[in-house]
């Protein structure tokens, strides 16, 4: 590995969408060397099974010129990818109702090419014009509206203002005007440290700027024609309609004419109507003009037409295809702050077919829109698994099914919570209120009907809503055949849930007097249940895998039922005859230990305050995780496995005994039972291999295995002890006794086992450390911690001290956060919408503004406050004294912590602001909010803001640092809303105005890809395994198969090109590494969010990737965005920042700008020696190289004072005779002799030039991909999240002190002797430099 490598933050682990026209296959990204240096060539001589699997050439013969075209295709491809790639062909743009022929026979859109006969020997289509309908005649229309720029900005229910924004573009733009030629052959070039780099100047003390996450203003795109929409005419009348028109549409050419058209079975043509007259038929010569092509028609009418579609194409082509095709399998990522409404920005401007949108997209009737969505799901579930087409198909639709799913459930959502759907049951109570739109059932998640009366009422019913969502994900992930699920959204709005369900057929269904609403499970609560054998096999297979036992329940009548899931696990058999598993809330234990301390029941008084009617816990679903109940199953597999063997060995060991033969080798086939991995999930054959894994070295194999029978290993719990049930006869309560403790124990481990490991690995730095409440919630989750304990968490960590206090203070704001969210939803959910917006500025501004005002008043309108007299505004009477005991009181109650004195004083606002934003869905307007009263504060007027947004550039890139001007072309300057001294009105935080927007947050059950994982998994292990050229080629079809699953927009597909741009790193293969962590970057910042924490890890990866290849100015300017957007999440004192900052003075070292360098990795050593100690074997670490630092930087003084303090701290904690010590003692030694020398020749040193040198630090951090939020080191070095810790310098000591004292000139230097291997750092030194990014 080179010496000059650096640690790589590394991400979650992670095809152009073919069913819209701009995410063809076309743009899959090829890896293949040979796909990049062009178009493959079908050999002349090949036959049909040599190309059956191959790449070629298609040749598409056109009716228009320039009549060819080729395209690069794959004979597993569909013709309808053909197609799609034809759509993005700019000879193909005008092309949109046509059909395909091979020797003149049309070809079925959803064959293979593979499967056309005769297509190798003669690869050649043609392309067939067909007749308009209504519908293609609209999707024509739609499509070249949005081809020529015409479309216009939409307002989108669902999606918020700017949904779905990248700054890459900006980002990548910035770093390429900072490349700077680096070649030293030119005199008179100026040397690399007298040129700029992004981190000039970089403040670490100045606050986080909300510019970072904005979109920069950027020239309008070139306008191809005024407007184009349909016509005041349309429809056609019935007797046109029978002489085949279709449509009338009226086009505005960019010089200003105005055409009106006929939309015509056999193309369009202008015809002879005006505004005020009707005449759809053709005009005479010469001002006749028609065209199969909407495209070619508008090209005929306005002569400037076509230099302007260019310049618009050119425009496009400016950005990365990926930043700007449409997010079609998603939910595209909302940003919380976003420009104001009066910005350029978000200009409003006419369009008069933004209100005909919903006919062109849906038809007349709206009947394309309608889907029968239960019998989408259920028949794609039954589609055949056998082979691996079969497979990726029903993958790939499973994932668009439920894609579109989800976007028509949280519309549907929406409407529901704006009351703008009518209740099926209008006279129950709001609460328990149902609804049907779009084929889709909708309810509340509250306790209308009083079914959780005893659990919680409305706090449980809102719980279990959420649970079930997670239950119906694990059983679509399972898979089993023959059970199904209804599809299951929930959606969190306005203070409102609503879970939308498909609509299973009989749910609805009168049944007979005597018969059940539901065949197997509680009927109505716990005191009916019903029982059906067409049940018991596929609940069965469920239980199994969900690791849960097949137990008793008893009904109020104390009759025994044998059920095979939870009592409040339902089945239902649909009048379609399948077999369907409702409520599945409930598939793992109550959490009995939480339970029993921190519940109690309603006519119980309170611990705290002795009152009355208020448990302690908000309700009664706490359960455990199921991944908790996994890990627990693989300790007491370890168990099991451990105790055979200990058997095994003392049969063998009395047998060797009574033979005389002597003693067995204990060392041999031992098992660790301390280890819990993920991997345990593979034991579940019937047999499994203990390795002696004690005595082991990494990457080396195991000294012994032994294989052991597991056939007899059984565990399973019981999810309804503790729940109410009651055993009859003394047997059953012995087995129901027994069910008890295995459940306690589970829950013992989560306290004794799961939380101090957590604690354990956190502050060793052997797992990422989490940014924010969203990676502190993955990392909890993913190792069975439920987010209850986060006082817990907080209260462990203060215990460590320092070095968990940035986990202390997650825990803290991710409580205070969610209480805060509780109490808005708390007057949100009565609020009408033109109040929300005043009612969260007003709760804001009690929370987060009482450092500006503590007295504030809520801003509303006297005309809508006349219009909702009856609607209840008590939010208005909060205050923050109020608001402050009311979170206290909620973190209390759901996390039983305790918050510090005064701990609102010490909150991180802008910090706290975005958590509740996220929360809540808010998209507040980005401007810098003032938290505190300074004395030179100045009154925000929105009025003023609004008046000057329009001439408030937004920027992103760099904020000025230091008040110095920035360099023109390489950013812009970002200006806070204008403020005004002079007002009188009273200062606020928050106006209602800053409220642009509140979008849903949606909670979806969508499976992930088996197969996509598992080719993923096997090019890792063979790689793992030294077999690189299979791996490559398995990843390769990883890559593939997630694009074709997935669609190229989705956060899987990020995940999975993060992963693989990794990987490739590793096999030295970094041009690749580079094009994937682009890629990357893009999609998350688009689904996941333009400051989320797989988006910070993305641009750390891809600046040190452009590192590796040369480019080291671009990758600082990444780099630099990335601590931009740490400040914006966390703050820049973060224990992952120690590796950024080391990486980033390593990389500023190698341009040679060695002061910078040295402050950079001052500022390393002083976040270690924060967090670490100044004392701690890390910060010896960072000392000596900082002293390495200090000799560049010709401090021969300061170098040897650090190494000095680096050997002191060494000794101390480490002993003389470790090597750390040693090394240390010989470096401060030759450093003291030669700091004399070098003071004598300090005259000859100054007048030297500076000759290139490659010089890295003893010690950096790494050389490897780091890992992302809670992955650990193991499973970095397996592949999944590649890194390497502290390593050392390779060169001696000798050549050191002579760079030193030769003053960098490199012509004398001896050959490095070669010197004896070091061993990894945290085995020399038990620690590492803090922990990666």
């Amino acid at each position: 590995m080179d010496a000059n490598s650096i640690d790589v933050a590394e991400g979650h682990d992670g095809a152009p969408d073919t069913t819209t026209p701009k995410n063809s296959s076309s743009t899959k990204p090829t890896l293949d060397s040979s796909t990049q240096d062009g178009p493959h060539k079908p050999e002349e001589n090949s036959n049909e099974e040599r190309v059956a699997d191959s790449i070629f050439q298609l040749t598409i013969r056109l009716p228009h010129e320039p009549y060819k075209t080729h395209v690069t295709v794959s004979s597993q491809e569909q013709v309808s990818d053909i197609r799609q790639s034809i759509w993005d062909y700019p000879h193909g743009f005008q092309y949109s109702c046509f059909h395909l022929e091979h020797k003149s026979e049309p070809i079925n859109d959803f064959v293979e090419l593979s499967q056309i006969a005769g297509i190798t020997t003669e690869p050649e289509l043609a392309l067939v014009e067909d007749p308009y309908t209504e519908k293609e005649a609209r999707i024509h229309l739609t499509r070249i509206r949005e081809l020529i720029g015409a479309a216009g900005d939409r307002v989108d229910t669902l999606h918020g203002v700017s949904a779905g924004l990248s700054l890459f573009d900006t980002i990548s733009q910035a770093a390429s005007s900072q490349t700077v030629p680096e070649g030293t052959g030119n005199s008179a070039k100026p040397p690399i440290s007298d040129t700029p780099h992004a981190l000039s100047n970089y403040d670490f003390h100045a606050s986080a700027a909300v510019n970072t996450v904005l979109q920069p203003v950027q020239g309008l795109a070139p306008k191809t024609v005024k407007a184009i929409s349909l016509s005041a005419w349309n429809p056609p009348p019935h007797h046109l309609r029978q002489r085949g028109h279709l449509l009338y549409l009226q086009v505005t050419t960019i010089e200003g004419e105005q055409h009106q058209i006929t939309s015509h079975v056999s193309g369009f043509y202008v015809n002879r109507s005006s505004n005020s007259k009707f005449d759809p038929f053709p005009r005479p010569p010469p001002k006749q003009h028609a065209a199969h092509s909407l495209l070619s028609l508008i090209s005929l009418l306005s002569p400037l037409f076509e230099s302007k579609f260019s310049a618009l194409q050119a425009y496009n082509n400016g950005k990365d295809p990926l930043s700007t095709f449409q997010i079609a399998t998603f939910i595209p990522s909302n940003p919380w702050m976003v420009p104001s409404a009066q910005s350029s920005l978000s200009s409003h401007q006419p369009d008069i077919t933004r209100t005909q949108e919903s006919y062109l997209l849906s038809g007349a009737e709206n009947a394309e829109t309608l889907r029968d969505w239960n019998e989408e799901f259920q028949s794609t579930r039954e589609l055949p698994r056998e082979t691996m087409q079969d497979r990726v198909f029903r993958e790939r639709l499973t994932s668009k099914l439920f894609a579109d799913y989800n976007d028509a459930a949280a519309r549907g959502a929406m409407l529901v919570a704006r009351g703008e759907v009518g209740s099926l049951n209008p006279s129950e109570g709001t609460d328990a209120q149902i609804f049907v739109y779009n084929n889709i059932f909708f309810s509340f998640g509250a306790d209308g009907v009083g079914t959780f009366a005893t659990e919680g009422g409305d706090e449980a019913a809102r719980v279990a809503t959420g649970k079930d969502v997670l239950g119906v994900k694990a059983v679509n992930q399972l898979d089993i055949e023959g059970l199904f699920t209804p599809a299951t959204v929930v959606v969190d709005y306005l203070g409102k849930r609503l879970v939308g369900q498909s609509i299973v057929p009989g749910i609805f269904k009168q049944r007979e007097s005597g018969e059940h609403q539901i065949d197997y499970g509680g009927v109505e609560g716990r005191e009916v249940v019903a029982e059906n054998d067409a049940f018991v096999s596929v609940f069965d297979k469920l239980s199994s895998a969900l690791r849960v036992k097949k137990h008793p329940v008893w009904d109020k009548d104390g009759r025994r039922h044998d059920l095979e899931g939870s009592v409040e696990t339902k089945g239902l058999l649909g009048t379609d005859g399948r077999k369907y598993v409702l409520d599945l809330y409930r598939i793992t234990p109550l959490d009995v230990l939480w339970l029993e301390e921190h519940w109690k029941e309603p006519t119980e008084p309170r611990k705290e305050d002795g009152s009355k009617g208020c448990p302690s816990y908000p309700h009664r679903m706490a359960v455990l995780r199921p991944e908790l109940v996994e890990l627990y199953w693989a300790v007491m597999m370890r168990e099991y496995v451990k105790t055979e063997i200990d058997r095994r060995r003392q049969i063998q060991h009395d047998s060797s005994r009574a033979n005389g033969t002597g003693t067995v080798n204990d060392t041999d086939n031992r098992i660790d039972s301390n280890a819990t991995s993920q991997g345990d999930k593979e034991l579940i054959e019937n047999t499994v291999i203990a390795q002696d894994i004690d005595n082991t070295e990494p990457g080396k194999p195991p000294t012994g295995q032994e294989r052991v029978d597991i056939s007899g290993f059984h565990f399973a719990l019981n999810p309804d002890v503790f729940s109410g049930q009651v055993p009859q006869t003394s047997e059953e309560k012995e087995a129901w006794a027994q069910d008890e403790k295995r459940v306690r124990a589970a829950c013992e481990y989560l306290r004794s086992k799961a939380l101090p490991e957590l604690i354990q690995h956190l502050k060793e730095g052997d797992v990422g450390f989490p940014m924010d409440g969203q990676s502190l919630s993955q990392l909890l989750h993913k190792r069975g911690i439920n987010i209850r304990y986060l006082g817990t968490i907080s209260t462990l960590s203060d215990k460590v001290g320092s070095r968990l206090h940035a986990l202390k203070e997650l825990a803290v704001q991710e409580m205070v956060s969610r209480a805060f969210k509780h109490v808005a939803n708390k007057y949100l959910r009565n609020v009408p919408i033109p109040l929300s917006g005043a009612c969260i500025a007003h709760l804001l501004n009690c929370f987060l503004g009482s450092g500006l005002n503590q007295n504030p008043h809520a801003e509303l309108d006297p005309l809508l406050r006349s219009l909702y007299t009856k609607t209840s505004l008590s939010f208005e009477d909060v205050t923050p004294n109020a608001m402050i005991a009311e979170i206290e009181h909620q973190v209390k109650a759901r996390f039983y912590h305790d918050l510090e004195n005064s701990w609102h004083t010490k909150l991180r606002h802008l910090q706290m602001l975005r958590e509740i934003a996220i929360k809540l869905g808010l998209q507040l307007e980005a401007r810098e909010y003032s938290f505190s009263r300074k004395p030179e504060a100045e009154t925000y007027d929105p009025d003023i803001s609004a008046n000057n947004a329009s001439n408030t550039p937004s920027a992103n890139g760099y904020a000025a640092i230091n008040g110095k001007k920035k360099k023109k072309g390489t950013e812009q300057s970002f200006q806070v809303p204008t403020m005004s001294t002079s007002s009188t009105v009273p200062q606020l935080t928050f106006y209602s105005t800053d409220i642009v927007n509140i979008a849903p947050v949606v909670k979806e059950a969508s499976p992930r890809s088996t197969l996509a994982e598992e080719a993923l998994e096997a090019g890792r292990i063979s790689i793992i395994q030294n077999q690189k050229e299979l791996g490559r080629d398995l990843i390769l079809e990883s890559l593939s198969l997630h694009e074709q699953i997935y669609g190229i927009l989705h956060p899987e597909v990020a995940r999975v090109y993060h992963q693989v741009s990794t990987l490739y790193y590793q096999l030295e293969d970094k041009a690749v590494a580079v094009e994937l962590a682009r890629k990357a970057i893009i999609i998350f910042e688009r689904t996941v969010g333009i400051d989320a924490s797989e988006t910070v890890l993305g641009y750390l990866n891809l600046g040190l990737f452009e590192h590796q290849v040369g480019n080291t100015k671009v990758a600082l300017t990444y780099i630099r965005h990335a601590l931009e957007l740490w400040k914006l999440i966390y703050g820049l004192h973060h224990p992952d920042l120690i590796t950024t900052t080391n990486n980033a003075a390593v990389m500023l070292q190698n341009l040679k700008y060695y002061h910078e360098s040295r402050l950079w990795f001052e500022a390393s050593l002083s976040l270690s020696e924060d967090m670490f100690g100044e004392h701690s074997v890390n910060a010896a670490t960072l000392l000596f190289q900082l002293a390495q630092a200090l000799a560049l930087d010709q401090d021969s003084k300061g170098a040897v004072n650090r190494m000095r303090q680096a050997y002191n701290i060494f000794l101390a904690e480490l002993g003389s005779s470790d090597k750390n010590t040693k090394e240390a003692e010989n470096w401060l030694e030759q450093l003291t002799q030669n700091a004399v020398s070098i003071a004598k020749h300090a005259k000859d040193l100054q007048a030297r030039k500076y000759r290139r040198v490659q010089f890295t630090p003893r010690v950096t951090l790494g050389t490897r991909p780091q890992p992302q939020v809670g992955q650990s080191s193991t499973e970095a070095a397996d592949g999944k999240d590649p890194r390497n810790s502290i390593g050392f310098d390779p060169r001696s000591i000798d050549e050191l002190m002579k760079f030193i004292e030769d003053g960098g000139d490199t012509s004398k230097r001896s050959t490095p002797k070669k010197r004896p291997g070091r061993g990894h750092p945290r085995r020399r030194g038990g620690a590492t430099v803090g922990t990666p990014a």
